[in-house]
């Protein structure tokens, strides 16, 4: 099935075809930067970064553009109360907003314009649809003549009649009609300014978009993207600006993400239930969020709860408990980890679709899998899609399904849980061993187009012999209690430390327990319960998880010791 979009712009799910063969250019309206960001810009961001990487993964050369809005009515007056420059708080909320973004774990768009750094191509802009008549001065404002661009309201499906007795306009009686907009505004005592042809002042928001997506992306390119809230009147009116001055039409399909309610309210401050992305990062991981914003379709609406959250973060539990039991079954075998494990950005990276094993659908081996089934991405006009992948494609090529691609992921985790229980009979393990890490590579790699880390955390592998026991228990007992007491700083040297500690604590264990000395193993194995570490004993290895993590917002960190 060929990849289908809904298409704001026609109302119709419809087949996607770049304008250029190959290549894909993308704008997506971004944050305006007066404040810190909410979970629905999460919501926008991952939605749009979902679709890049799918498109990338599909073969696309991909070019994103997501804009800054750093001048703005709400930047200017949230500047006045704070007494400070409205470029600081442009700047301080543009740091946190990049920052956000790293923080659940997705990249910045190729390029990042600012308004700001963009006065000459709007001033350019508003000059051009001042000399095709679309566009009038006033007093050094100028403004958009709606009702000579015949088509305007085709985005929105609403006639401009329709708009106008719908809207909540301020009212100008310097305006030719009530519809029309601003441009550019003069500038006023204490406002920031630009010169331009009709005076001291600065663009209208409408604008900025025009000229940046114009600027990097062409004045015709294939998806403009952003939330519902700016079908009208934001994307109409650049529809109205860029089609105006060029004549040609400006973006060919139009995306737009749905809502984000909070315990079914809109969210607001005076409710209470105002949450930004740093304070639902400190309850939660980023994994966790991600996935709930993923459960349903980007453009239907969603509840977010911690109720909800909490239960992706038990789902996700359990695929990090079955990559990690992979990982501990290759360990114990003596198996050398899959490359395709440990790829970092197959899914970010175009023409990552790679020719895979040639086996025929059907050719199954002792774990009930198809033969070559998961290891690598391939092209779906040569050969067909190895198992679990095909279905995920089918999914994402519907609208970018994201709620069932997710679906197919835990239904890889099913199959491969059952093919860990078929590995524990004699002679399984090497038998369903690579399919095992097919499966897990699988994950990784399709977790990746959803932007999802499914990694099953930091796992320490060690052999008893490897590990240094100079230090008293005592003193390991009481690291570990430090660690697990405080939230920190960086989880990346936290994870590492405490693999470290607590390989040293299962060293211990094993000593006392050949020597029999099972009092002083019970009382480790006790001192790691009372910190919610879990240990589970085998026979060739002992393995301990981490289950705080979850509830701390980071992922497990598990070592396994082997035993000899």
């Amino acid at each position: 099935m060929p990849l289908r979009l809904y298409n704001t712009l026609t109302q119709a799910a419809e087949p996607f075809e770049p304008l250029v063969a190959g290549q894909v250019r993308m704008y997506v309206c971004g944050v305006t930067v007066y404040d810190l960001c909410h979970i629905g810009h999460a919501r926008m961001a991952l939605a749009f970064e979902v679709v890049r990487r799918y498109l990338a993964y599909s073969g696309y050369r991909v070019t994103l553009v997501r804009n800054f809005t750093d001048l703005d009515d709400k930047i200017i007056k949230r500047a006045a109360e704070q007494g400070r420059s409205w470029s600081a708080v442009a700047e301080e909320f543009t740091a946190a907003f990049r920052q956000d973004l790293e923080a659940l774990g997705l990249a910045p768009a190729d390029v990042e314009p600012k308004a700001t750094e963009h006065i000459p191509e709007m001033v350019a802009l508003i000059r051009r649809l001042v000399e095709r008549g679309l566009a009038y001065a006033v007093d050094g404002d100028v403004y958009y003549a709606v009702r000579r661009f015949p088509s305007y309201g085709k985005l929105s499906h609403r006639s401009p009649d329709e708009l106008l007795a719908g809207a909540r306009i301020e009212v100008d009686e310097r305006k030719r009609d009530p519809l029309d907009f601003a441009l550019w505004k003069a500038s006023k005592p204490g406002e920031p300014a630009w010169d331009s042809p009709w005076g001291r002042g600065r663009p209208g928001w409408h604008i900025e978009c025009s000229a940046m997506a114009g600027k990097y992306l062409g004045e015709s390119f294939d998806i403009h993207a952003g939330g519902e809230d700016l079908i009208f009147p934001h994307h109409e009116n650049e529809i109205a600006q860029s089609e105006g001055a060029t004549g040609r039409p400006f973006a060919r399909y139009w995306l737009h993400n749905g809502f984000v309610t909070v315990n079914g309210e809109k969210m607001s401050k005076s409710l209470g239930n105002f949450v930004t992305i740093r304070q639902a990062l400190q309850r939660s991981s980023a994994e966790a969020v991600k996935l709930l914003l993923l459960s349903t379709n980007y453009r239907s609406p969603l509840d977010y709860t911690e109720a909800a959250v909490a239960e992706k973060a038990r789902a996700l539990a359990g695929v990090q408990e079955f990559m990690r039991r992979v990982e501990i079954l290759a360990a114990e075998t003596g198996s050398p980890a899959t490359a395709a494990a440990d790829e970092s950005g197959g899914a970010g990276q175009a023409g990552s679709r790679r020719p895979a094993s040639t086996a025929r659908a059907g050719d199954r081996d002792g774990c009930g899998v198809v033969s070559g089934g998961l290891t690598a991405s391939i092209p779906r006009a040569r050969e067909p899609a190895p198992v679990g992948e095909d279905a995920f494609r089918d999914a994402m090529d519907d609208d970018f399904n994201t709620a069932r691609a997710s679906g197919v992921l835990f239904d890889l985790v099913r199959e491969g849980n059952r093919l860990l229980q078929e590995a524990r009979q004699p002679g399984g393990a090497a038998r369903c061993l690579p399919r095992l890490q097919e499966t897990a590579s699988a994950l990784r790699r399709l977790g990746q187009v959803l932007a999802l880390d499914l990694r099953s955390g930091l796992t320490l592998v060690e052999k008893l012999n490897g590990v240094s026991m100079t230090r008293p228990v005592e003193a390991v007992q009481a690291e570990l209690a430090r660690l697990v007491g405080d939230r920190p700083a960086d989880p990346a040297a936290f994870q590492s430390r405490l693999s470290a500690v607590l390989a040293e604590l299962l060293a211990q264990r094993e000593a006392a327990r050949r020597d029999r000395n099972w009092a002083a193993a019970d009382a480790i194995r006790q001192s790691l319960a009372a910190h919610t570490i879990r240990l589970d004993d085998s026979r060739t290895a002992t393995h301990a998880v981490s289950e705080f993590a979850a509830e701390r917002g980071l992922p497990p960190v598990a070592v396994t010791l082997l035993k000899s």
